[in-house]
């Protein structure tokens, strides 16, 4: 993908190289991400030998997109996780959730890490023509699960002071990178390896332990952790009870102390929400993010960045430039909570995907989670985030998130979006139809046409072009390719089929 977040030009672990030959370790991690980078540090401190291995740069997949929220609250709203997961389940969330900020913040100060860490205030405050019921039903959720939280009427943004809100104290947010960057520093004095660059093609258990296998060598383990943004270790059983949706966020420059530095998110659905960084100069930024959709289902990013824009400038009339903007994908679970623990199926590999909109917490709480387990320990947390589980009331989503799948194979028989190659304008995506075959075809700078097969190498589903990212998206379980067919993020593993 083709744009840059405000976080990208720190560097995180600038010196792994790819891997050449075969390697051994105790654990290997597969992802290096806040989850897999967070996963190496909680093992390495209980002494075991890791091995954290990435398709790209160290911690340039979605982490690098976030807005850096670190807020513990359920992304979809408490009462609707207590309508599907009930208040114990709900509780513990929420805990496990807290318990990831807690952590983050210990880390950073026993590591010495300087990202920008702080603790402030959330305010969730009732949308633009919403009504202000959901608000008294959040309250009594928030309330249900131990959480600290007031009701107060007003926020600090333009037609705002008299709409219902909830404040919730001792949130936090961050640098990611720069905290990662210190993490990935204390893996290495911990003898944590790197290999960057490094495509995995297969995760084999044989012979009562793991073979990472990658073109160019293996890596022999005890166990392993997949810790990518989607895992690339099953077909069906977690790709089925989970969704990628395509997030947009905004950069704006502003005046230091011309917005209070607080989260605010709004009810409206999709929802806004809205956060500060420090800057230089006496300048902050302040990051504007929403207009989620399913990903691949829309390819109109400029429109819902003047939309994101239009609404920030509208409750916020003393931001400046726009400095930044960018998109990721998140994975949205059928009950709220992600996929953290033994992977189904298997005895040595596990998993952490699923982050529903709240990576960076279920990154470093998977970590804590997925730790204990690998090292014979017991974990409160493991029944709500086990992958084989099967939430009976979140059957509705179920049904609704998989009905993607069966409307997107439908659209193998549709014409394609072009009549032909000829009409492609340089760097532009689209897919034309040949016989029974459908193509992804991509015009290059120079007007060289890259043609691979629209199929998605993971289970089939029909791409489709991302003209801002550059990218073809696939939006049944969240495979991204680039122009020219390579692999971006899991769960594929293999590049497209090129068409001659």
């Amino acid at each position: 993908m083709t744009s840059k977040s405000l976080w990208m030009s720190i560097a995180v672990a600038p010196g792994a190289i790819s891997l050449q030959g075969d390697e051994r370790c105790d654990v290997a991690v597969i992802g290096s991400g806040i989850a897999g980078l967070s996963t190496a540090y909680e093992l390495s401190q209980r002494g075991r030998s890791v091995i954290v291995i990435d398709r790209g740069p160290i911690a340039g997949g979605m982490t690098a997109r976030t807005s850096a929220h670190l807020a513990p609250l359920c992304d979809d709203l408490m009462s609707e996780m207590q309508k599907i997961k009930g208040e114990k389940l709900s509780k513990l969330f929420y805990e496990s959730q807290a318990a990831a900020v807690d952590r983050i913040e210990e880390i950073q100060k026993s590591e010495g890490i300087d990202c920008d860490f702080r603790r402030l205030d959330g305010y969730l405050f009732q949308g633009d023509d919403m009504p202000s019921d959901v608000i008294d039903e959040e309250l009594d959720a928030v309330r249900a699960v131990g959480a600290s939280v007031e009701r107060l009427v007003g926020v600090p943004l333009t037609g705002c002071d008299s709409r219902h809100v909830l404040r919730y104290p001792r949130q936090a947010t961050f640098h990611p990178l720069k905290y990662l960057a210190g993490v990935a520093e204390a893996c290495a004095k911990r003898k944590v390896r790197f290999f960057a660059n490094t495509p995995v093609e297969e995760v084999l258990e044989e012979d009562g332990a793991v073979t990472v296998k990658t073109a160019r060598g293996k890596i022999r383990a005890g166990h392993a952790i997949v810790a990518t943004n989607s895992s690339i270790v099953d077909r069906i059983a977690l790709h089925s009870k989970m969704s990628p949706y395509r997030t947009y966020v905004v950069a704006f420059a502003i005046d230091r102390g011309a917005l209070p530095d607080a989260l605010y998110w709004d009810t409206e659905e999709p929802y806004h929400y809205v956060r500060l960084q420090p800057g230089e100069d006496g300048k902050d930024f302040v990051l504007v993010g929403g207009e989620d959709h399913k990903s691949g289902e829309a390819d109109d990013g400029d429109k819902r960045f003047q939309s994101l824009e239009q609404w920030a400038r509208g409750k916020m009339p003393m931001l400046k430039d726009v400095t930044h903007r960018w998109s990721g994908q998140v994975l949205d679970t059928i009950d709220y909570a992600g996929f953290i623990g033994k992977n189904p199926g298997s005895k040595y590999i596990y998993v952490a995907t699923g982050d529903s909109g709240q990576g960076l917490t279920h990154g470093v709480m998977g970590a804590m989670l997925n730790a204990t387990l690998v090292t014979g320990g017991e974990s409160k947390w493991a029944e709500l985030y086990a992958p084989d589980r099967k939430p009976l009331k979140a059957a509705k989503n179920w049904v609704m998130e998989n009905s993607t799948a069966l409307k997107n194979l439908a659209e193998y028989v549709a014409p394609g979006e072009i009549s032909s190659i000829d009409k492609l304008e340089p760097g532009q995506g689209a897919i034309i139809r040949d016989g029974l075959k459908k193509i992804a075809a991509y015009s290059d700078a120079k007007g060289d046409v890259h043609r691979h097969s629209a199929a998605c190498t993971h289970l089939g589903c029909h791409l489709h072009w991302n003209s801002f990212e550059n990218c073809w998206d696939c939006p049944c379980h969240g495979s991204i390719f680039g122009p020219e067919g390579e692999v971006l993020n899991a769960p594929a593993t293999s590049g497209l089929t090129p068409v001659s």
